[in-house]
């Protein structure tokens, strides 16, 4: 064995890949760097060597297509290499979104464990049969439902599968027994006109996290039956925010976007029962604040069943009417977790959303539900996590927070353990910690 093949040997033994693409900037530069070879040749030379194109080979010339072809040879061999060596562990991370191709001895390889696709796509007809996969990662991508299809297919140790900023695609069902975790996280959003919707169906799923920016996307979950754990801390925005990022004409009354907010209320209602049987959920500040409008409009919040509960909230947006009505849907919580968050946002809210908001700030939580008790509220602990100076938040949001803890005191009949606490010292330039 040559010491090449022992280096390359000891390069593997990690079960490790991390494969990076040259970047259309690389690209760019190499194709420059050919340029100024040719540029060298003597002007008569080059312009008889043109003269002898047609016109439009002539322009052609300009790009030498051959520097990308090399780079996926490189590619591809290395993909052999690694399916050769029985790697376990790939990342493949590009900056563009050019056809993945792969050797067909990858896309069978039987040694992978972890993959991660980080702004690639890859054919409809792609032959995939990773049978010892347990956990797939795909950022950035564009993917039909025939591609989810061939996916969930041809992955049947599959454990756990994240999408992140992903589009394309209606409906996920995963009917995999195996399949236990599901991370959605973020929605990529398309310049067009068209609904955006999707439809969840994974009855042995236990763990699913919906997070982070969705913009219109209309997440359904319709069955989602075995659910232990759910986290839906994700945003959406008013359909009026949507048309202005894509530069559309949109009309600022508030009749425009009712109709949108009547619509995800109902989505909210409906999501909420289907996760109702899990044990542990987290919430984010948007739920409350839908939860707030529920109230308003005699809608019922669904009982939840769980036993720990988290609420992801924001100093300058959550509402305490929203909260405290999702808390007395929960009477079988023993441990509560609030992380209160004060990092200055510059998202707004329309005036619709303002209405609703503004009539919860006004009401008197005490008297609202004066004879509610938690009859299982053991532990409670609220983390303040401060990314600002906090004396623009002292007088307006601290006092959101002595309301509620005030109101978890007084209610929690068996409280055994209650925890305030922050993350930030004190500021330099007021003092206030």
């Amino acid at each position: 064995m040559t010491s090449g093949e022992s280096s390359r040997d000891d390069e593997f033994r990690s079960s490790n890949l991390t494969i990076t693409p040259p970047s259309k900037k690389q690209k760019e530069t190499e194709v420059e760097e050919t340029l100024d070879r040719l540029s060298e040749l003597p002007e008569s030379l080059l312009v008889q060597i043109l003269s002898l194109l047609p016109t439009k080979d002539a322009f052609a010339t300009c790009i030498d297509s051959s520097i990308l072809d090399e780079h996926l040879s490189q590619i591809s061999r290395c993909l052999s290499f690694a399916v050769e060596k029985k790697v376990e562990n790939v990342v493949f991370w590009s900056d563009d979104d050019s056809t993945c191709t792969w050797p067909e001895s990858f896309g069978t390889c039987s040694s992978l464990i972890n993959l991660d696709f980080i702004f690639c796509c890859f054919s409809r007809d792609a032959v995939i049969a990773w049978k010892s996969l347990k956990s797939l990662k795909l950022e950035f991508f564009l993917l039909s439902e025939d591609h989810i299809v061939n996916l969930l297919s041809g992955c049947p140790s599959l454990e756990t599968l994240e999408l992140s900023l992903v589009a394309g695609f209606s409906r996920l069902e995963i009917n995999s027994f195996k399949l236990k975790t599901l991370n959605l996280k973020g929605y990529w959003i398309a310049n067009d006109r068209s609904d955006h919707s999707l439809e969840i169906i994974a009855p042995y799923l236990q763990h699913l996290e919906i997070s982070g920016d969705l913009y219109d996307l209309k997440c359904r979950l319709v069955d989602v039956s075995s659910l232990l754990n759910a986290c839906l801390t994700f945003n959406l925005k008013c359909i009026k925010d949507i048309k202005f990022e894509l530069l559309e004409h949109f009309n600022i009354e508030e009749d425009s976007c009712r109709d949108y907010h009547q619509l995800l209320r109902t989505l909210v209602q409906d999501n909420l029962q289907k996760v109702s049987c899990a044990t542990e959920l987290t919430i984010g500040t948007w739920f409350t604040e839908v939860l707030c409008m529920f109230q308003f409009k005699g809608l019922l919040i669904p009982v939840s069943k769980c036993k720990h509960l988290t609420l992801e909230l924001h100093m300058k947006k959550f509402n305490l009417y929203g909260v405290v009505g999702f808390l007395r849907a929960s009477p079988f919580v023993e441990t509560l977790n609030i992380d209160m968050d004060t990092t200055d946002s510059d998202e707004s809210l329309c005036k619709y959303e303002l209405k609703y908001l503004a009539r919860g700030d006004n009401i008197d939580l005490q008297s609202w539900i004066s004879s509610f008790v938690f009859p299982n509220l053991k532990k409670v602990k609220i983390v303040i996590s401060s990314g600002v100076c906090l004396k623009n938040h002292f007088n307006w949001g601290f006092d959101k927070l002595f309301k509620l803890s005030e109101f978890l005191l007084k209610r929690a009949t068996v409280l055994e353990k209650f925890v305030l606490m922050s993350k930030r010292r004190k500021c330099k330039r007021c003092s206030i910690g």
